[in-house]
């Protein structure tokens, strides 16, 4: 009983404070969005770019500057379609949020309830854990797991099945660890309750209700509209759009598209805890629930504030004791989006460019809402924001050793005939090593893609690795057994973490 007083003490203090807090008046909002053309323009940095800003349940602002296409000229519009990348998130935590007000499950019902094929590795982790571990990116699982089987090619139930061979990174609830995959195991499992898919529970519970017409989780969808900006990366300081970037398999975390006056719709939703238009859409109870700090993530260098994440959202809170929920969206492919939201000042913005991530997004989002906040920057973010992306390690990449310097004195190799055969591990499957054209080739994943083997140093050779989480050229070394053939090789950028040794298969 002391406790659920002292808790009751401290609830109405924390509201006697934020009563006394000044809020934001319209007069700041709007000399905030009054400067936003001029934030924009700094949008030479990149191809596209689209913002929207909610403030009191209205849109301010919504618009487009710049191309869909570095190849054409068809300009950016509030209606453009982007991919939103990891923005998905906390929008896939608003569908959890409408399964759990019908009632079937909760932010703490079992995944392996939910679905019995789902295994972790650990038998009591596969017992215990919940939507909410996985939706807080604290089960255990190791940063991105899954992410390296969806480059090659895996399907989403294949490396959902998968992750039982994956070794924890830390124990049970204890650390916090970014899992597209992890958190893509919750959603599904959330819509089986419900004999539902998840793109479908989607559009029924969320996009359509909000008439979200522009926003899907299927990639195919996104491919088919007419105004929609594609993805570009940097080839020699210059911007390039080479790639198409599928992210169907991890479509709850990272698969969803839309543009900034559907996604307007969505934070008006949000700042409204579940209502729009006046009418209850998602449950207030399970959608506030995603706010509250889950597990800690770090401490801000600023204030020395602690960080945390919730449910699909990093969670922090001001100076002034304000609640801030924001999350960025990046595709090393070519996007890079952002979406920042002050619930006590009802007031959110959404920043989404066809670039690969250089911070632009944040920085603008975060001087945006600074502005808004104290009528002047508090720091220079885009410059910060450019430094903090320009560490591969942000993007979740480790480009590992530098195989375009030669060796010294570099040893031949053996005969072909020593490293060709197949070879097994139980995370990421087969490899196949054969001789092609007279030189060596590595075959990996269920489409069988072929990488060329270079020869680097005796058993080490090198290859150009491809996909969202390519890191150039990384190496495969080969361990000769006695008889003079190769036992196991070991693919480095698959063995992060100790998962990318193969044994090989016996003829």
């Amino acid at each position: 009983m002391k406790f659920a007083a002292l808790a009751l003490l401290l609830t109405t203090l924390c509201a006697a404070a934020q009563e006394r807090r000044p809020h934001i008046t319209a007069e700041q909002v709007d000399k905030a969005v009054a400067a936003l053309d001029a934030l924009a323009a700094k949008q030479t940095s990149v191809p596209g770019l689209a913002i929207a800003v909610v403030f009191r349940d209205k849109v301010v602002y919504a618009k487009g500057f710049g191309v869909r296409d570095i190849n054409g000229k068809a300009p950016v519009n509030a209606d453009t379609v982007f991919q939103l990348a990891s923005v998905s998130k906390p929008i896939g935590a608003t569908v959890v949020a409408a399964l759990i007000g019908d009632g079937k499950i909760t932010w703490d019902s079992r995944l392996n309830e939910l679905d019995p094929t789902f295994v972790m590795f650990d038998p009591w982790v596969t017992h215990e854990v919940t939507i909410r571990d996985m939706y807080a990116h604290r089960s255990g699982l190791p940063d991105h797991a899954g992410d390296l089987l969806e480059d090659l090619g895996f399907t989403r139930a294949e490396i959902l099945r998968r992750l039982r061979y994956q070794h924890p990174d830390s124990s049970f609830r204890s650390h916090y660890a970014y899992t597209n995959f992890g958190l893509t195991a919750a959603a599904i499992a959330a819509v089986k309750r419900y004999g539902m898919e998840w793109e479908i529970a989607s559009e029924e519970k969320l996009y359509k209700p909000l008439g979200m017409t522009s926003t899907s989780s299927r990639h195919s969808d996104f491919v088919a509209r007419a105004n929609k900006a594609l993805g570009h990366v940097l080839v020699d300081g210059k911007w390039v759009q080479k790639f198409q970037r599928d992210p169907d398999t991890e479509a709850p975390a990272g698969g969803v598209s839309s543009s900034v006056n559907d996604l307007a719709k969505w934070m008006r939703l949000e700042l409204a805890n579940g209502k729009f238009e006046g009418k209850t859409i998602i449950d207030e109870k399970a959608l506030t629930e995603a706010r509250r700090p889950q597990i800690l993530t770090g401490y801000n260098p600023f204030t020395s504030m602690p960080t945390f994440y919730g449910l699909g959202w990093n969670v922090s809170y001001d100076e002034q004791g304000r609640l801030r929920l924001n999350h960025s969206g990046a595709f090393d492919l070519g996007a890079a989006t952002y979406v920042d939201l002050l619930p006590g000042e009802q007031l959110g913005i959404v920043v989404l460019t066809n670039a690969y991530p250089i911070g632009f997004a944040e920085g603008l989002g975060t001087t945006f809402i600074d502005l808004a906040l104290y009528g002047r920057s508090t720091q220079d973010w885009f410059a910060l924001y450019k430094k903090v992306f320009s560490d591969p390690a942000v993007l979740g990449l480790t480009p590992g050793f530098d195989y375009t310097k030669a060796p010294a004195s570099p040893a031949a190799g053996l005969k072909p005939e020593t490293y060709t055969g197949t070879y097994h591990n139980d995370y990421f499957g087969d490899v196949t090593v054969s001789e092609q054209h007279g030189a060596l080739a590595m075959i990996i994943g269920p489409q069988n893609k072929t990488f060329p083997l270079q020869h680097y140093d005796r058993d080490t050779f090198s290859y150009q690795t491809q996909g969202e989480n390519a890191v150039g050229l990384s190496g495969v070394t080969f361990l000769i057994g006695p008889d003079c053939k190769a036992t196991q090789l070991t693919v480095e950028n698959l063995n992060i973490r100790g998962e990318g040794t193969f044994k090989r298969l016996p003829r």
